[in-house]
């Protein structure tokens, strides 16, 4: 039993970990391939455009790009997040995005800090649960008496017809 607890911690700590280590980063001259997560920032001439089918203050697209052309983004979007904060959440709608409407590109990408950072807290907390034990998971110093004692003073015997 300690064991499988022991591993699912190890499992839930791990997928953390690998989670919450990726964030949006600019693309720079990278061009996203398809299949990869990625945030465009809309100028007002997109928010104009694209502001009666997603809304009129959007700030960023989120989501999995489909296709890259020269002319446009085609974006399975899972995100919007608005000009004053806020957000909602799509299912993967695909969404056509002109170029000209994109000031900023950014790429799903592995963050140094926040995996040093993770990596460290995990470290931490397997050095904790190394020197303080487990705490009566499987401890072996306090078996209990195979037999309750008996607070009444009495013994039971056997009744025989």
């Amino acid at each position: 039993m300690l064991f499988k607890m022991s591993r699912r911690l190890v499992l839930l700590g791990f997928s953390t970990l690998v989670a919450g280590c990726y964030e949006l980063q600019p693309a720079g001259s990278t061009v996203p391939q398809p299949g990869q997560l990625i945030g465009l920032d809309l100028n007002d001439a997109g928010r104009m455009a694209l502001g009666g089918s997603m809304g009129p203050e959007i700030g960023q697209i989120e989501g999995r790009l489909v296709q890259n052309t020269t002319a446009d983004y085609l974006v399975a979007v899972t995100d919007v997040h608005f000009l004053r904060g806020g957000g909602q959440a799509w299912s993967g709608e695909n969404v056509h995005v002109p170029n000209g409407y994109v000031t900023q590109v950014y790429q799903r990408r592995l963050s140094k800090a926040k995996t040093a950072m993770l990596a460290a807290v995990g470290i931490g907390a397997v050095a904790f649960l190394a020197t303080r034990g487990l705490g009566g998971l499987g401890d072996a110093t306090h078996i209990p008496d195979s037999q309750p004692g008996d607070t009444a003073h009495t013994t039971r015997r056997p009744v025989h017809p």
